[in-house]
């Protein structure tokens, strides 16, 4: 907080990010609910146990490979809730809309957004619109919120995590974060790289089913997987550690982030998960996530480690470690 100013490295998830929250946000508004930090707050309503979630989307562009930013705001939000355990049942959707903007480009995206919720079985109940003068916002922003009803078996914790446990991730990351940048600065990469914006609520309510021992779960969106990681060993006492051969990339992504020195490590996902899970259970969470078309490159990738404590190590493909740490910068803003 030595900034007097906001930069858009406040925005990408990594260190600002978390910076901003705990030193700002969460000393003002501290609560049980939200003091855990979680991609939706768990509140108990009446003896049932409620998801509830809210996220902006300011995506540039509007309209990328694999959606657009109606289908990223219903499928986003619906990830932030399906992964703290909950099933995704009600959205809100908030339009700020700049004057000026196409009628025809709104009624798209409010068809993406219908056909995004429809698919993941939500509703979207609720809204607000405004517009603005011309030029003060970039065409269109939506505000999004959810709720979600948790399963009285269901408690997934990072307090509940512990060395032995295994790392999985759902498939290769990096795709949407390329998708959208190369669509921005029209590059015209061949292959067409395309986002992997997508409802992981059905996915997920499988494997809740099937008995496994999982004991957290999160989307690696800004900021990607390495932050992530390191969101999970923040101020507990454990590490993780994973290996570089074991992480699952897209060829192209991987060639466009070599080309523009990008890590793939920091790219934004919008249709992966990152599963902490008992070591006896992760082959079978593995088997279960690869039959379903969102799972199918699914892999473990690491453990926790009672050692080095608060660190994310990763085994590099020639044989080293290097610690990996909290996004600083901001590789790539306005990717959601």
């Amino acid at each position: 907080m030595k900034n007097d100013k906001i930069t858009l490295a406040h925005g990408s998830g990594g260190k600002l990010t978390h910076d901003l929250v705990k030193q700002l946000f969460l000393p003002r508004f501290n609560n049980k609910a939200l003091s855990q930090l979680g991609d939706s707050a768990i509140l108990d309503i009446h003896g049932m146990r409620i998801a509830f979630t809210t996220d902006s989307f300011v995506v540039k562009p509007l309209f990328f490979p694999g959606g657009d930013i109606g289908t990223l705001a219903v499928n986003g939000t619906i990830n932030d809730i399906a992964v703290v355990g909950a099933e995704p049942m009600f959205l809100s959707a908030g339009f700020i809309i700049e004057e000026g903007f196409e009628l025809s480009l709104l009624e798209k995206v409010v068809n993406s957004m219908k056909e995004a919720a429809a698919l993941a079985s939500v509703e979207i109940v609720t809204g607000d619109t405004k517009v603005v003068e011309r030029g003060s916002v970039d065409g269109l922003y939506i505000n999004t919120c959810g709720i979600g009803v948790v399963n009285d078996e269901i408690n997934l914790s990072i307090s509940a995590i512990e060395p032995g446990d295994k790392i999985i991730i759902s498939g290769t990351i990096g795709d949407h974060g390329m998708a959208v940048l190369s669509e921005r600065e029209s590059l015209g990469f061949t292959p067409s790289i395309k986002s992997d914006c997508s409802p992981l609520s059905s996915m997920i309510k499988k494997l809740l089913a099937s008995g496994v021992h999982i004991k957290f779960m999160r989307d690696p969106t800004r900021g990607g997987l390495a932050t992530t990681l390191n969101e999970i060993v923040n101020a507990q006492k454990y590490g993780i550690v994973f290996e570089e051969h074991t992480i699952p990339i897209n060829d192209g992504v991987r060639a466009l982030c070599e080309i523009l020195g990008y890590d793939p490590l920091y790219i934004a996902n919008e249709g992966k998960v990152v599963i902490v899970v008992s070591s006896c259970d992760a082959d079978k969470v593995c088997g279960i996530l690869k039959e379903d078309i969102l799972g199918k490159d699914a892999a473990i990738v690491g453990e926790v480690v009672p050692e080095p404590v608060g660190k994310v190590c990763l085994k590099t493909v020639i044989g080293g470690t290097r610690v990996i740490d909290m996004l600083v910068g901001d590789q790539l803003p306005r990717i959601c």
